[in-house]
């Protein structure tokens, strides 16, 4: 990818907290509408729980797969 001269690329750490934030926020969304309309009652917490921490991660390994793109 060509930039600009008086531009330089996003900070690796911006980057990966985005897609953290991006796919924790859509993850995080549906299980809440999840809950609400009582799909997800039958989960236990700590499977919801789980569900979060793997959002995170693959939000981390999405980050770093894109920054090979630069």
């Amino acid at each position: 990818m060509t930039l600009p001269p008086n531009r330089r690329p996003p900070s690796q750490a911006i980057i990966i907290l985005l897609y953290i934030a991006g796919i924790a926020l859509v993850v995080t969304a549906i299980i809440l509408v999840l809950r609400g309309t009582g799909v997800l009652k039958q989960i236990p917490e700590y499977l919801i729980w789980a569900i979060v921490l793997f959002t995170i991660g693959a939000g981390i390994l999405g980050g770093i797969r894109s920054l090979r793109r630069w």
